[in-house]
């Protein structure tokens, strides 16, 4: 599992306290991290769920040294909870992409190197060229507005559209630079950044898969069973922190001033904390990639499943 580093490992561990006997998801796979930890410091059992089937494939030897214990299924966390097939102890979401993603020009995740611009998790779908190439500048300066919070979204849809077909991340991103200004570059980000991020996030579906996957969360963990999500940027932690809010029974304040409500129906789950956690210096210093990240944790209520379900990402878009 060389070339991932787990983000917030020791914390997550400490929300989730893996013990002898119990089940637990690790619904975002990825470089196997947070599954090992689980695996390692008690006889527990994981079912480890990934979209991506790469990473399906670099989990055959933590299966072979895991025999029984470890199951691996490829699918989206959306699923979980048919893929668990039956109730767990806790679930475990890393939202970021995959060092191997991003590292591996070939999937197109970065502008560092160059690639084709893929970023499908899965091979399924549109790509990012699909996307860029074929959408209306109006439609693509919403998705960079919506998923990238990318204030110069209608200049640089302009300038995509005047210079596609576009095949490649660095085509891609130059663009993006030029469209951004001269300005952009005093920045700590690449200007392109929050480009390649909306497009990540709309090719691959992420705020509906994030929606899907806290409701399928709270329908398979038992009382007293654990959620703990890492989000690493504002549009995802929104989302886990309404869902959280919503079903511990809290309703949102219309001031700060004014103390948090309760709801009148049956909260399904307890916050572990108000806050979310973040890391800290030292493995920020040792991995930058976890500098925006927040985990959030929950602990299921013995209470019976919340009914209904509400769009969370689609209430969090935004306009040109």
């Amino acid at each position: 599992m060389n070339g991932h580093i787990p983000v917030m490992l020791e914390e997550v561990m400490a929300a989730l306290k893996p013990r002898n006997g119990a089940i637990y998801v690790d619904g975002t796979f990825g470089g196997g991290g947070y599954t090992r930890a689980l695996l390692t410091r008690a006889e527990c059992e994981v079912v480890a769920i990934d979209r991506d089937p790469a990473a399906i494939a670099r989990g055959a030897v933590l299966a072979k040294e895991f025999a029984g214990r470890l199951r691996i299924v490829e699918g989206t966390f959306s699923e979980l909870d048919r893929l668990a097939g039956g109730m767990v102890d806790g679930v475990a979401l890393d939202l970021g992409v995959s060092s191997f993603q991003f590292d591996e020009a070939e999937r197109g995740f970065s502008f560092s190197s160059d690639g084709p611009l893929d970023m499908r998790m899965s091979g399924n779908g549109m790509s990012a060229a699909d996307t860029i190439n074929t959408l209306t500048e109006q439609e693509l300066a919403d998705i960079f507005w919506r998923y990238g919070e990318e204030k110069k979204s209608r200049s640089i849809a302009r300038a995509i559209v005047a210079a596609r077909p576009i095949s490649t991340t660095r085509a891609l991103a130059e663009i993006v630079e030029r469209a951004a200004g001269p300005g952009a570059k005093r920045f700590a980000i690449h200007p392109a950044t929050r480009t390649f991020q909306a497009l990540r996030i709309y090719v691959n579906d992420e705020l509906a898969e994030l929606e899907r996957g806290l409701e399928a969360a709270e329908r398979v963990l038992k009382p007293s069973g654990v959620l703990a999500v890492v989000s690493f940027h504002s549009l995802e932690d929104r989302i886990v922190k309404r869902f959280l809010t919503e079903r511990s029974g809290r309703a949102a304040r219309a001031s700060r001033h004014q103390p948090m409500a309760s709801d009148s129906r049956s909260p399904t789950f307890h916050l572990v904390d108000m806050s979310p956690v973040a890391p800290g210096a030292e493995e920020v210093r040792m991995n930058p990639r976890a500098r925006s990240a927040h985990l959030r944790a929950a602990e299921r209520t013995p209470a019976p499943a919340w009914s209904g379900s509400s769009s969370f990402a689609a209430s969090e878009g935004g306009h040109v």
